[in-house]
């Protein structure tokens, strides 16, 4: 039988390296986004909006239902999904902050449960796409970091509280060349080119990195790595910077 992976946010940059990593080892990857444009990077995809799932109960029912129907067995759960709004405190709003709580955290509590029992029954294993920022952060980054930290305590308290009946594990990304990342720096190659030189490997991530420790942490089955945060990070968690 093959194995299943579900994938949240498979359209994004580390989404998509998941997807054909996971693809290119035989899995069948079902993947989920909010945008529609499938592009073929998965084996399934379901336009799906993970704050409604979290929100909207009719919604949610559905959604349950539809999963139920196509997924009967599922190996490993990957919560890639994401928001990040950047705003300093005082211009913070409510509903930035809730959102990204809902995308970062509780949809991904809220998967774990819902795919419980199918993980259990195949031995299988939560991946959870944390964040440098769990651990260091920029001004302004207050819902997003705030959003990854708890990610990682809910990873470690998952790990206990279900024991040997499916393994959760986290990683943590620093800089990853996607989209996004470079969206964010107006595709200024000069800034990015100072953004690779600070880290000590020289470069900033891939979305093959990310894709390969996952898959390594999948493969585990009854491995004995459980409850950990894996700091994929090129070196950069441990720069001093002076001026």
């Amino acid at each position: 039988m093959s194995k299943n992976v579900f994938i949240t946010g498979v359209l994004g940059g580390i989404g998509a390296g998941l997807s054909h990593a996971f693809r290119k080892n035989g899995y069948y990857v079902y993947g989920v986004d909010k945008e529609e444009d499938f592009d073929n990077v998965c084996d399934r995809f379901l336009r799906f909006d993970l704050n409604q799932f979290v929100t909207d109960v009719e919604y949610r029912i559905r959604f349950t239902q539809i999963f139920d129907d196509i997924m009967p067995t599922l190996d490993v759960l990957i919560n890639n999904a994401a928001v990040q709004r950047l705003d300093h405190l005082e211009d913070l709003k409510l509903e930035d902050w809730q959102e990204t709580l809902n995308v970062n955290l509780t949809g991904p509590l809220m998967l774990s449960k819902l795919f419980l029992e199918r993980l259990e029954k195949r031995k299988g294993s939560i991946i959870n796409i944390g964040s440098i920022h769990q651990r260091q952060t920029k001004r302004a980054f207050i819902s997003y970091a705030t959003s990854k930290s708890a990610l990682i305590g809910l990873t470690k308290s998952l790990a206990v509280d279900l024991e040997g009946r499916v393994r959760v594990n986290a990683i943590s990304p620093a800089a990853i060349e996607t989209d996004m990342l470079r969206a964010g720096f107006e595709n200024d190659e000069k800034a990015l080119d100072e953004l690779r030189k600070i880290h000590p490997v020289q470069r900033i991530g891939l979305p093959e990195d990310v894709a390969k420790l996952a898959l390594f942490l999948a493969a585990e089955n009854e491995g004995f790595i459980h409850g950990a945060n894996f700091q994929l990070d090129g070196g950069i968690g441990s720069v001093l910077k002076d001026l």
